[in-house]
């Protein structure tokens, strides 16, 4: 097989790669995410009311974040 030369990559060859690239990101915060949420469950009986409200703002942007990414989008 011959090496891929700048002309042979398509438009669509580049779309897939991104949207590869935006899919594997937004796995990657949605782990991050869960993994927080994991840590922080048995931390609030005793925590601060601001620092719960931190945690769950935190939350709420990387999955709306992640959400973004792949939203309407092939």
């Amino acid at each position: 097989m011959s090496a891929l030369r700048p002309g042979d990559i398509t438009d669509e060859m580049i779309q897939a790669m991104d949207a590869a690239k935006r899919q594997g990101l937004r796995k990657d915060l949605c782990t991050l995410a869960a993994n927080i949420r994991t840590d922080a469950e048995g931390r609030y009986d005793s925590a601060e009311p601001g620092w719960r409200a931190g945690v769950e703002w935190t939350l709420l942007w990387i999955e709306n974040t992640a959400a973004q990414l792949t939203d309407g989008r092939p």
